[in-house]
């Protein structure tokens, strides 16, 4: 079965006309760009302001637009009716994905902007903040499976704003708190490792560690997304 863009556009235009009427989803949004403001008017930031703007935009945006979309959608009873349409289950998730990525590219690039983030020479950083959201649209798909309505989805995305969006700051904090320690392997951290690295003109024998360890979040987020989408259909 080919993929159909028409499909696809499809539900990226019924999303993003539904998210346009959605307004308490659509502010969210407005959280990093509001902190990105705060902190570009405290002087020179440090990396690691700039890294917790990024990641707080990949996993509070990404993770919560595609989570609250798809529980709105089991709210109306309308997922069932889109899972049983003749789109597959690679246009359907596309589609769904399409609003997420365009908000979520935009906020980031914003809040980075406001804090006069250095773009230039981060090629690697890039790929994995692609990598990264990834990982959270996918985690955003999944947890609007397993939840039922916006309200449930808004309190789900609290563990994720704190442990997986604020991972850079809490792990100053690791020599206090040795359980902290896990905050390592957040993709947001190796971000940050990936950045500090490229700063230096580390080699790939550096650089490859942060990448595969965002690989493997990659790997089982997304086989988790599409074994609870599949197991919905057949529910």
């Amino acid at each position: 079965m080919t993929f159909s863009i028409k499909r696809c556009m499809a539900i990226f235009q019924k999303d993003l006309k539904n998210l346009y009427r959605n307004l308490y989803v659509l502010t969210t949004a407005f959280m990093p760009l509001i902190l990105a403001f705060v902190y570009s008017r405290m002087g020179e930031a440090p990396l690691e302001l700039h890294m917790m703007i990024l990641t707080l935009s990949l996993s509070l945006v990404g993770t919560f637009l595609q989570c609250a979309m798809i529980a709105e959608e089991k709210e109306k009873n309308t997922l069932r009716g889109l899972m049983l349409s003749p789109a597959t289950v690679p246009e359907i998730l596309a589609g769904k994905s399409a609003v997420t990525t365009l908000i979520t590219l935009i906020t980031t690039y914003l809040g980075l902007l406001m804090m006069d983030f250095p773009f230039a020479n981060n090629g690697l950083l890039l790929v994995g903040s692609l990598m990264a959201l990834v990982i959270f649209i996918a985690l955003g798909t999944w947890m609007g499976l397993v939840t039922r309505t916006v309200m449930e989805a808004s309190i789900y995305i609290l563990p994720v704003m704190f442990i997986f969006g604020m991972a850079n700051m809490f792990i100053g904090f690791v020599h206090q708190y040795a359980f902290l320690q896990v905050l390592e392997y957040t993709p947001g951290v190796q971000l940050q490792e990936i950045a500090e690295l490229t700063g230096v003109t580390a080699d790939w024998a550096q650089l490859w560690q942060p990448f595969a360890i965002i690989s493997g979040w990659l790997i089982v987020i997304v086989a988790l997304t599409v074994i609870t989408f599949n197991k919905r259909m057949m529910d």
